[in-house]
């Protein structure tokens, strides 16, 4: 028969960690997050997503959450063609620019995920609807992303399944570093993102998101140093400045069909065809939907995928 000071204790034991547990979960439950528009309290479980934000919607997915709601892609018609096959049934709830506010209302949502960007005005209409959250990070530096990341994992109380996401990032990114070291001369490593408008190309600023893993991969990212700061991208360069985009390599982007027939109208011209980057073949299409649009654990796995590509491809 056991002792009863002994099962005394055992009993004050479990009690104990019963008691732990009850009041981990419900600080799990009740968390604040500090974001663009002050602290906001989420309370008890979040099932019913909406996403206002390409970097939003690729963090959810990315710890295995559904949103019910999205919006469109910039320059485009649904979400980014990168999140196409693991997107299914998601309602559009609006662009880049304007919310459909009727639609959001229709979702029910526990909790609306929105850019950091959100103005005061939208952020006091979305609120009247579901908790809020933006998250507070500056313009424009290339860890952004993770910041949103950990910040849209925390809203949706999945940080451990978020830290397990990134950490295979850095060892992916890592891997294509090395490879990168070996296949391209340390000598031939600038890059410039450029995207092609009906307008003319525009060169992107090296704080973007996939401009910084363009950097950590082990490319030296230029800008011609005619992206002004806080800007993401240049004005439209003209027929005479298209050599500003000669460098060892050139990431050329396109957002839909009217932006990939101008970039072909241009390919035939004397002054496209005279930079030294297409006499080397070095001019890498990418998808201007996923290089200059998006944000997010999903797009950067998917930039490395191509940066991979290019390297194995291209320098063969």
């Amino acid at each position: 028969m056991m002792n009863p000071r002994l099962a005394h204790r055992g009993l004050a034991f479990i009690l104990s960690a019963a008691l732990s547990v009850v009041a981990a979960d419900a600080l799990a439950e009740v968390r604040t997050l500090e974001t663009a528009h002050g602290p906001v309290t989420l309370d008890g479980d979040v099932e019913r997503v909406v996403t206002l934000y390409e970097g939003a919607l690729d963090s959810a997915y990315a710890v295995g959450v559904k949103p019910l709601g999205a919006i469109v892609t910039r320059g485009g018609t649904d979400v980014a063609n990168y999140m196409q096959s693991r997107v299914e049934h998601i309602e559009i709830v609006g662009t880049p620019g304007e919310t459909n506010l009727e639609a959001v209302v229709a979702l029910q949502p526990d909790v609306i995920l929105a850019s950091p960007y959100l103005s005061e005005e939208q952020f006091n209409l979305l609120s009247q609807v579901a908790p809020t959250l933006a998250p507070e990070v500056p313009r424009f530096e290339p860890d952004n992303w993770r910041k949103e990341a950990r910040f849209f994992a925390a809203a949706l109380g999945k940080q451990d399944e978020m830290e397990h996401v990134l950490a295979d990032i850095e060892a992916r990114t890592t891997e294509v570093a090395k490879r990168v070291s070996e296949k391209v001369p340390s000598n031939q490593r600038q890059a410039i993102l450029a995207r092609w408008m009906p307008q003319g190309p525009m060169i992107m600023a090296t704080g973007l998101f996939s401009t910084g893993i363009l950097t950590a991969a082990g490319f030296e990212v230029q800008d011609a140093d005619v992206v002004k700061q806080g800007r993401p991208h240049s004005s439209p360069l003209s027929q005479e400045n298209l050599n500003l985009m000669d460098s060892d390599w050139l990431f050329m982007a396109t957002l839909n069909p009217e932006g990939r027939d101008a970039l072909s109208a241009a390919e035939s011209s004397p002054a496209y065809q005279r930079l030294d980057v297409v006499e080397r073949g070095h001019v890498i299409p990418v998808d201007g939907q996923l290089w200059t649009s998006a944000s997010g654990p999903i797009a950067a796995q998917a930039v490395l995928d191509d940066i991979e590509k290019t390297i194995e491809t291209a320098t063969d």
